[in-house]
């Protein structure tokens, strides 16, 4: 697992320097689901710092069991609204709130528990019927219904683009949701950060990066392929 987590960090070293970019501007989360707790306590052992998890039930028994350590836990699964509770106890960063409904939920719990819950707004750039997103369209309205809560913080933008075996046709599927960030930006709504960009992941991660990812998320690169 050393030498493949060395490996991913050289690959963001080498795609961010290829844009000018220094290597330390891209935060590397470790998909970390369907990983047994002592995999990712080696994962912590080597260094990562960040973990995304997809499904709740299973990252409870996980992060409960790792409470000890120094890790940053990232929901970058599809949240149901009626998850929301549970979400806020255990997530420091969400990446894929899609509707103003489910915000509403994250802020009413995070109220409950005295949290900014810091949130991503996911988009489904590409407008796929199969995935879970806002449409790029509506994406700046949303950001303003949400930024009026007051137990929710929009850390910047989510996506994930279609598949293809060709990193360079997923690009301008990044570049639009670039775009579309430093245009929510120049809005200057109050209570809205939107420096983050989460996208790119093992096979596409690197023309994420050229096109000003500053989160990736990476699991098969570092654990291997899954069971």
């Amino acid at each position: 697992m050393k030498e493949r987590l060395e490996r991913v960090q050289e690959r963001i070293r080498q795609a961010a320097e290829a844009c000018n970019r220094p290597a330390s501007d891209v935060r590397l989360v470790a998909v970390s689901k369907t990983m047994p707790v002592e995999i990712v306590k080696q994962a912590i052992d080597i260094g990562l710092t960040d973990f995304g998890e997809n499904y709740i039930q299973e990252a409870r028994d996980k992060i409960a069991a790792l409470r000890a350590q120094p890790v940053t836990w990232h929901y970058i699964g599809h949240l149901q609204s009626n998850k929301a509770k549970y979400a806020v106890r255990m997530f420091d960063l969400i990446h894929s709130v899609d509707s103003l409904k489910l915000a509403k939920e994250l802020d009413k719990y995070a109220k409950k528990i005295d949290k900014v819950q810091e949130i991503l707004i996911q988009v489904n750039v590409a407008k796929e019927e199969s995935k879970s997103g806002v449409y790029g369209e509506d994406t700046l309205q949303l950001v303003k219904d949400i930024a009026r809560l007051e137990n929710v913080a929009v850390k910047g933008l989510m996506t994930m683009p279609p598949y293809f075996n060709a990193p360079d046709k997923v690009r301008p599927f990044f570049k639009a949701l670039r775009q579309l960030r430093d245009q929510i930006r120049s809005e200057d709504i109050p209570n809205v950060e939107m420096e983050a960009l989460s996208m790119g992941m093992t096979g596409d991660f690197e023309a994420a990066i050229a096109e000003g990812a500053t989160m990736v998320r990476v699991g098969t690169a570092i654990f291997g392929e899954r069971h």
